[in-house]
């Protein structure tokens, strides 16, 4: 049909029934919309059509065209064989891009009804009139590695030029397009597009082409006689340099499909009815047109396109898959309809990569974890730790009985390095993650660990403030220095401070318990090369209200950390030693704190490296644990080994005038208070030496005044008026007593400790000194019958000495009723003279 004008070819029909003789058979149509106009009207002429040119699908409707046949495969044809390739390389998702006209519109909505039901999913269906970018676009997007292609030679070039700016090429992409294109046909199209033909053919590398076989491949002889390749030869000689039609074959067997349909109605009509010939065709003969389309739909045999068969009027023929490989089309394949056999020649087909691309991105989800051997490190870290902290124990227990280590109250330094070593353990729990455990291990382990933790925390620091709180008590508050604050309840305090814990934690396990939660991140390439992409997942111990409970055990574990800053800062001036730990508690509280604030921030930052976080976590533990213990008990050893003594002693003792003022500012130990007292009772006991040496003296002058009394009686009254001043000097020992009344407290609390020897027992009286022997039992009888007559009516009663009636010294002036008037002060200093 000349031109592929309807109206033209229609009117050459009508003229070749009308003026022609009677045919028996329509032989032709190349262009679609003339044959499909044809077509449709052979019904009612009883004539059958074969065509040997016409592949649009359209013709396929045997409702519409049921007088039609071909000995070309229709486009659709391809179809059968892409879905056979597809499944060849497991490809099970893939996308369309079609041109909007309608023959590859047809194309493509078979393909999706040969692709339903075969478990290969279409993820993406775009279209396209002019610029394909978009749909092109679209379909990266949607992560579509294999595409079908609808298109000509002029959109091809575009759409490639696409793929190339959008990256959509090489080992990852495949692409699957008709083959029925012109030798080199991107040349025709290059400069019609912006893409240059180094990039334009870079896209392209290793697309595959499909469209029908013009000639088999087969050696076999055809019902020509003649082998397919014989055939080629003879034609290429006939044809000389006119210009070949890859239709040739397909024309050549339909020769033959007419000239076999014929001979099969002949042998039909012979042998059923003898007195009808096919030359009683007529177009109104209906039973003979029947006869032809029967006879031609069972025509079978093996021309040079292949075997030749008809299945509801469409040619069962042959497929041939190409490929582009440098710059050219190579053959890789074909597929024979008949048997529905994919052969793949000689596994020619080459992708870019080391496998078939996936039809899709394989995202293969991987456990970010622990690596083994930085756990092994920390884990070798954490276990001498924990031997340092038993050896800091056996040092504690061992030493517990000298006086340096009793000072520093031995049974908390124990819950300090209990503490520490549950510090220590917790790390082990940490590095335990999804590879080392299962998940619901896993979920036990969030709980576990932070129970430790938290629990060692406080048991170390609540040992160490609970101490130094101790020493606050005693220094700073004045109603307390003669109370005794036992170890009991310092662990009293330290439990009242995990009771808390305790119920912050078993409130938050109740109420909001720590669950495994799995965190994807963004997918990454495959170190090796591999055409997968990794997700990395991430385990978490998370609950709903993390953040509450966090800002909770934070705020307590802060407030703590403030209290031991404050107890630090007030007994920052105890001059012992082994009680002042203010400077070891001020270092431990900076260093937890900052390092504690640093790695909480590193580690959040970290969520998705869980080799540095987990390196972050441990070593701020370690670091944290250590630095405590070591500062705690470190300074202990080296005095212990070099000057335990020093220690234990006043450093900075000075007592003077401005002592009283700043003791409500400055803070003093117990054992300062001791030497205060030694040294004023020293000061008192020098005084009361001068003055017995005094009142030895008087005593002398006392005994010669009385034995001259015994002379003459009568001057007793001369010798009390004249020598009463005398007596009066000796009274004078109770103004030294009234003046120390403000030493009283001191002065007692030093003789309750050290109570003064008995008379006769001390071991300096046996010195030779006169005072040693004044208070003999000879020298007091000596007196007694001397001076008995004064003693008994003024001095006696006046001091609070021995009663007349008294035989002997020792008996306390108390005693006797008569003198209970006397003030305490007095019996105390006489007793001590």
């Amino acid at each position: 049909f000349p031109q592929c004008d309807n109206a033209k070819g229609l009117k050459a029909f009508y003229d070749a029934i009308k003026y022609g003789p009677n045919h028996l058979m329509v032989f032709g149509g190349v262009c679609a919309t003339v044959t499909s106009i044809i077509a449709e009207s052979l019904k009612g002429w009883n004539l059958v059509q074969l065509s040997f040119a016409a592949t649009t699908p359209e013709l396929a409707d045997k409702k519409k065209y049921p007088y039609f046949f071909r000995t070309v495969p229709s486009d659709n044809a391809v179809n059968p064989a892409i879905l056979k390739l597809l499944k060849h390389y497991h490809w099970k998702r893939v996308g369309t891009l079609t041109q909007d006209v309608q023959r590859f519109s047809e194309v493509r909505n078979d393909l999706t009804g040969v692709l339903y039901g075969e478990d290969i999913e279409i993820s993406d269906t775009e279209s396209f009139s002019n610029d394909p970018c978009t749909s092109v676009k679209k379909l990266k997007g949607n992560d579509v590695r294999i595409i079908l292609g609808q298109f000509d030679e002029e959109m091809a070039v575009k759409v490639f030029c696409c793929a190339y700016d959008e990256e959509m090429y090489g080992s990852k992409y495949q692409w699957i397009i008709p083959g029925w294109y012109e030798n080199l046909w991107w040349e025709s199209w290059i400069n019609s597009s912006q893409c240059l033909s180094k990039n334009l053919l870079a896209a392209m590398e290793g697309y595959i082409g499909v469209d029908f076989e013009p000639l088999s491949s087969k050696t076999n002889k055809t019902i020509s006689g003649r082998t397919p390749q014989q055939y080629e030869k003879e034609y290429n000689a006939k044809r000389g340099d006119g210009q070949s039609s890859k239709f040739h074959g397909y024309a050549y067997d339909g020769i033959w499909v007419i000239a076999r349909t014929l001979q099969r109605a002949m042998n039909y009509l012979n042998s059923t009815n003898k007195h009808q010939k096919i030359e009683d065709f007529n177009y109104t003969n209906h039973k003979l047109g029947k006869i032809f389309l029967n006879a031609m739909n069972e025509t079978r045999f093996f021309g040079v396109t292949g075997e030749v068969v008809f299945r509801n009027g469409e040619r069962m023929g042959t497929i041939k898959f190409t490929q582009f490989q440098e710059q050219k089309e190579v053959k890789v394949g074909e597929y024979n309809a008949v048997d529905d056999k994919l052969v793949i020649i000689n596994n020619s087909i080459r992708f870019q990569g080391l496998e078939p691309p996936k039809d899709k991105t394989i995202i293969q989800e991987e456990l970010r974890k622990i690596s083994l051997p930085l756990y092994s490190i920390l884990s070798a870290l954490t276990i001498l730790g924990m031997i340092m902290a038993s050896a800091f124990l056996f040092f504690n227990i061992k030493n517990r009985n000298q006086k340096l280590i009793k000072m520093s109250s031995p049974y908390m330094n124990n819950l300090i390095i209990l503490g520490g070593m549950l510090s220590y353990a917790s790390i082990f729990l940490f590095g335990l993650d999804g590879s080392f455990v299962s998940e619901k291990t896993f979920e036990t382990l969030c709980t576990v660990r932070t129970w430790i933790l938290t629990v060692g925390y406080t048991t170390a620091f609540g040992a160490m403030f609970a101490k130094t709180w101790r020493v606050h008590a005693i220094f700073k508050n004045v109603k307390m220095k003669k109370k005794i604050i036992k170890d009991q309840k310092l662990l009293g305090i330290v439990g009242g401070m995990l009771l808390i814990d305790l119920c912050i934690l078993i409130c938050w396990q109740v109420v909001d318990p720590l669950r495994r939660t799995v965190e994807k991140y963004n997918m990454e390439p495959d170190p090796a090369g591999r055409d997968i992409s990794i997700r990395p997942i991430l385990e978490h111990c998370e609950n709903t209200h993390m953040t509450i409970w966090l800002g909770i055990v934070y705020a307590y574990k802060g407030l703590l950390m403030l209290f031991g800053c404050f107890l630090a800062w007030e007994t920052r001036n105890v001059s012992i030693p082994a009680l002042n730990d203010s400077k070891y508690i001020g270092m431990s509280v900076y260093n937890v704190g900052i390092m504690c604030i640093i790695g909480a921030a590193v580690s959040f930052l970290t969520r998705d490296q869980p080799n540095v976080q987990f390196c972050i976590v441990a070593l701020v533990i370690i670091f944290c644990s250590t630095i405590t213990l070591c500062l705690v008990f470190v300074p202990k050893l080296i005095t212990l080994r070099t000057n335990p003594d020093a220690a234990t002693q006043n450093r900075r003792f000075q007592f003077t005038q401005n002592q009283k003022k700043e003791d409500s500012k400055t803070s003093t130990s117990v054992t300062s208070v001791n030497q205060a007292s030694t040294s004023r009772l020293e000061g008192l006991q020098s005084e009361n030496h001068r003055l017995r040496m005094k009142i030895t003296e008087l005593d002398k002058d006392l005994e010669e005044v009385t034995m001259q009394l015994q002379d003459t009686p009568e001057k007793t009254t001369y010798i009390k008026q004249n020598h009463y001043q005398d007596l009066n000097d000796i009274l004078s020992i109770r103004n030294f007593t009234d003046g120390k009344d403000g030493e009283k407290a001191i002065l007692k609390n030093h003789l309750d400790q050290n109570p003064p020897a008995q008379w006769g027992s001390d071991p300096s009286r046996t010195s030779k000194d006169p005072i040693e022997d004044i208070n003999s039992p000879e020298h007091i009888q000596r007196r007694l019958s001397l001076q008995l007559p004064i003693l008994h009516h003024a001095y006696l009663p006046s001091i609070g000495g021995v009663d007349a009636s008294c035989a002997s010294p020792c008996v306390s002036p108390s005693a006797s009723p008569r003198h209970r008037h006397v003030p305490p002060s007095f019996r105390v200093m006489v007793s001590g003279l």
